[in-house]
């Protein structure tokens, strides 16, 4: 699993013309799942994010976690981060998930935060969305699970 991350004071998530999500300060997640993602990495990668220290402390260094803030997450599903373009002008999805599988382990990944006590908003999977945001820093990270037998 992949996710990019941006620290945010705020986000929404409108599909058909009405805002289905918002968050206030906290994090955006993207989140994009490949083929032979497991559980295991939608539990690594949620422990993860709620544990990443990106926050300022009153010295101004990263050093709060969006636990320790009482952030929020906004997790929007993205099976566009997994896009090959190494050939060609038009990207290649196909090491990107797809269907029940895709869905089940985003909503793991979703419900793993919400179980370490994270406020947890979520975009419409599979849906063709419009994010808006107010980046805080600007602050955005990309996180990848280790390749397998790496963990």
């Amino acid at each position: 699993m992949k996710a990019v991350v941006q620290r945010v004071q705020s986000a929404s998530v409108t599909v058909d013309g009405t805002r289905i999500a918002h968050i206030e300060r906290g994090l955006l997640v993207l989140v994009g799942v490949r083929t032979g993602d497991r559980e295991a990495d939608a539990d690594w990668l949620a422990d993860k994010i709620a544990a990443l220290r990106i926050f300022p402390d009153e010295a101004g260094r990263f050093d709060r976690s969006l636990e320790d803030v009482g952030g929020a997450v906004l997790a929007v599903s993205q099976f566009t981060l997994y896009a090959d373009t190494r050939k060609g002008r038009r990207p290649s999805f196909v090491e990107a998930l797809r269907g029940d599988e895709a869905v089940a382990l985003y909503e793991s990944f979703v419900a793993r935060l919400r179980g370490r006590g994270v406020a947890v908003q979520t975009g419409r999977f599979g849906a063709d969305m419009q994010v808006a945001l107010i980046n805080d820093g600007p602050v955005t990270i990309i996180l990848e699970h280790p390749q397998r037998g790496d963990a």
